[in-house]
């Protein structure tokens, strides 16, 4: 009779477990707070029974406090990732920045070694020319890395403000004129353009590439890595090439020096020398003292703009 009576009596209470473990476990402390307690007989077990067996579980409730706090964990993790993508860009940006001093000051050791003064040639347009020098190796863009050029167009046209120099051995090999566009300015240059069929000389980093013999004679192709202020120069037909009217004769002859459509041309009687020297990936800069230019440079920028 005993073992009649306990069977029902067990069934009941695991069917009873079953009700109160979920709901327990979802509201935790709140439904034993209500639960009925009497200090001399302790619970009040039918009341809390039915406290148990009337209790619902809001479904749209309990996802939408899931989704509360899921999104909530996605917005930290998301600001975390931001924090430490953050902290390693300034940490990389601080290297950059020392290392930008580096490469600065042995401009200078090297300024003043090669006496370039001397020449005419800009401090700082050799500074920044050895920056972009290092950047563009850096970043193995260069395959001839012996020979730099630079044509200083912060000076006139009636100078010889193209140099041409020996890295390894850190002397300068040519110095020669060097032409400008033509409605980049007379005398000066003071006005550039990446524009197609602009007639003007654009700024920044050039990396030399093949020969071809054209109308100018022995002509070199270089492809403008500036981007944004030269990298139109093939499609502008950008060369380096000879030019009868670079010389002192026409110097001397019309007070200026002759002009371009946006090409450097140099000297004919020295581009058979200086264009098969400089061919086939070396490093040619275009410099002046455009404050936007040297700010916006993405060779010179590298870190940043890169």
């Amino acid at each position: 009779m005993k073992k009649i009576l306990i069977q029902p009596l067990a069934k009941f209470l695991l069917i009873l477990l079953v009700l109160v473990i979920p709901a327990t476990l979802v509201e935790g402390n709140k439904e034993y707070d209500h639960l009925t307690y009497n200090n001399a007989s302790g619970f009040h077990t039918a009341d809390a029974i039915k406290k148990l067996l009337n209790y619902n579980v809001s479904a749209s409730a309990v996802c939408a406090r899931s989704a509360e706090l899921a999104k909530t964990a996605a917005d930290k993790a998301v600001a975390m990732d931001k924090a430490i993508k953050m902290a390693a860009y300034a940490v990389k940006l601080a290297a950059y920045k020392e290392e930008c001093k580096t490469v600065m000051n042995s401009a200078v050791g090297l300024y003043e070694r090669m006496e370039l003064e001397d020449s005419g040639l800009s401090q700082k347009a050799f500074e920044y020319a050895w920056l972009g020098y290092h950047n563009l190796l850096k970043k193995g863009l260069l395959k001839k890395t012996d020979v730099l050029s630079i044509c200083d167009f912060s000076q006139s046209s009636s100078n010889q403000r193209m140099y041409v120099i020996d890295v390894r051995k850190k002397k300068v090999l040519y110095r020669t004129f060097v032409a400008h566009g033509i409605n980049s300015g007379e005398e000066y240059a003071n006005s550039f353009s990446n524009q197609p069929e602009s007639c003007k000389s654009s700024l920044g980093f050039y990396v030399t590439r093949k020969t071809y013999v054209g109308s100018n004679g022995l002509s070199l192709r270089i492809d403008g890595v500036d981007k944004g202020f030269n990298d139109n120069a093939n499609k502008r037909s950008i060369v380096i090439h000879g030019a009868s009217y670079v010389s002192l004769r026409i110097l001397h002859k019309y007070g200026v020096m002759g002009t371009t459509f946006g090409c450097p041309a140099i000297p004919s009687e020295l581009s058979n020398e200086i264009i098969p020297l400089v061919k086939n990936g070396s490093c040619f800069f275009i410099y002046y003292p455009s404050k936007k230019y040297l700010s916006q440079s993405p060779v010179l920028n590298g870190f940043q703009a890169w």
